[in-house]
């Protein structure tokens, strides 16, 4: 049965459905770059409010601004905005559930005038964002905003139509300022450290080329809360659009699929209000960054050091890299003697059952988390996730060991071949020049920190001799021996 809202009553028992007036709610949060983790999380925490009789006036407004969101428009337009969460649990129960919080869905590219008036709405307080690391256009080495960026320039122009989310969010803001509308939140949901302040100054630097007096408007009348979010949401794939079909009898266009755990901590800073996410499991707190260091520096940055060793190694999916004593070894003495010791006290949080429930999450079987695609994007990721670490343990002396092999792994990946001879499909927007510097690292000419040299991705760490000894030796270890001779070694230390 294909998943409409006439077809709820009609849909197997098992599957949970909307039980709200969706006609009743109304868009308060307009939220820009709809993806899977957004329908697993934000999303999901808005629909249990509804379900729960309350939120009716923060129901949710998606835009697509990439080109490829064409394909995200056409399946919940067909679907009235409903898609199927499917919880899947390690003992193989699957937990289905169809969301109606996403009340609506605008390309942007189709009518910009449409998406600009929504966000310039007086009903519209809140303005969130999953657009990726990548999303905040931060040049790598400098950590300012990239004005040279094409479409920045473009967005630039006198007169030009908005395609990016800068010139979308200044837009609307000044709207709304010049109609003495009182100013959205924009709420950062995305896995960058102090992703609110980022925020700030990435969409204020943009507003600043353009008009400086609407530059300090959103610098001092915006709020920009900062947030951590947590929840292992893999690519949905045609086996999961068939299995729901099959167990469940729902054709769902485009379901999501995640695991059972789910995180929200959430800086408590909404002059016009928010949804009383507190009632449904996030954490209102008044400070994130312990929060969201640990989850970057623990889950983010363990999954980029389970994937570039893992996939060398011959796996494909995260939990055969996690129910592999040998890489659960690793990542727990990476975590336990690297990251650890740079995090702040995390409120709440017991840090030794949080890391072995992390492995347990990672383990989970039904997930199938592919390793392609937590090795993609790498050159936004490393240098948030895992640099920072070495950086700080280089500080003060203390161990660099496991979190420098992570970084000589992805230049091992970079390469472009696997230990078995086959091809990997390197997926970066710098792929060509990662691969460039990972190329000549090989050969009769080799120059083993060629990859490390690119101080627009790692700053001076290359100046830094003890990091370079050891990222020279982990190097050649993954050469010479491969990933899981290079961990006996090291777990033998």
């Amino acid at each position: 049965m294909k998943l409409t809202p006439q077809a709820l009553q009609s849909l197997d028992p098992e599957v949970a459905v909307p039980t709200y007036d969706r006609s009743s709610v109304q868009v308060g949060i307009v939220h820009l770059g709809v993806g899977a983790f957004h329908r697993s999380h934000q999303a999901m925490y808005v629909d249990r409010l509804l379900q729960a009789g309350g939120a009716r006036e923060w129901g949710i407004a998606g835009v697509g601004l990439m080109p490829n969101d064409v394909r995200m428009r056409d399946a919940l337009d067909a679907q009235d905005g409903l898609y199927t969460l499917v919880v899947k649990h390690p003992d193989g129960r699957l937990e289905p559930r169809v969301i109606g919080s996403l009340l609506r869905y605008l390309f942007a590219a189709d009518d910009p005038e449409a998406v600009l008036e929504l966000m310039a709405a007086p009903t519209t307080r809140i303005v969130s964002l999953t657009v990726t690391e990548g999303g905040y256009n931060i040049h790598p080495q400098t950590g300012e905003f990239d004005l040279r960026n094409p479409a920045v320039q473009a967005d630039l122009a006198d007169g030009a139509v908005p395609t990016t989310s800068f010139a979308f969010v200044v837009e609307a803001a000044r709207r709304r300022r010049e109609r003495g509308i009182e100013p959205f939140t924009v709420m950062s949901c995305d896995n960058i450290p102090g992703n609110g302040d980022v925020a700030r100054r990435m969409f204020t630097a943009f507003a600043e080329a353009k008009d400086p007096a609407l530059a300090e408007h959103l610098r001092t009348d915006v709020a920009w809360p900062n947030s951590m979010v947590d929840r292992i949401t893999p690519v949905t794939s045609d086996h999961d659009r068939e299995l729901l079909s099959e167990r469940f009898g729902v054709e769902d266009a485009w379901p999501v699929v995640c695991e059972p755990f789910t995180q929200w901590a959430l800086e408590d800073s909404f002059p016009l209000g928010r949804p009383r996410f507190e009632d449904v499991g996030a954490q209102l707190v008044p400070d994130v960054e312990p929060y969201e260091l640990m989850k970057l520096r623990l889950l983010n940055a363990s999954h980029q050091a389970l994937c570039y060793l893992g996939y060398l190694a011959g796996y494909r999916y995260a939990h055969e890299v996690c129910q592999d004593p040998l890489f659960v070894e690793f990542l727990l003495r990476y975590m336990d003697d690297e990251a650890t010791p740079t995090l702040h006290e995390v409120p709440g949080i017991d840090l030794h059952a949080y890391k072995r429930q992390l492995i347990e999450r990672f383990a989970n079987p039904e997930v199938r988390d592919t390793l392609a695609r937590l090795c993609a994007e790498s050159s936004d990721r490393i240098p948030k996730w895992v640099t920072p670490v070495i950086r700080e343990e280089l500080a003060v002396g203390g161990p660099i060991e496991r979190a420098t092999l992570v970084v000589a792994a992805w230049a091992r990946y970079a390469e472009g071949v696997d230990e078995q001879g086959e091809q990997i499909v390197v997926v970066d927007q710098l792929r060509d020049r990662v691969m460039a510097s990972a190329a000549r690292q090989v050969g009769p000419d080799a120059d083993p920190t060629a990859f490390v040299q690119d101080r627009e991705l790692f700053g001076d760490l290359v100046d830094d001799e003890r990091f370079r000894d050891a990222y020279v030796d982990a190097l050649a270890s993954l050469h010479e021996h491969g990933a899981r001779a290079t961990l006996e070694e090291l777990a033998r230390r």
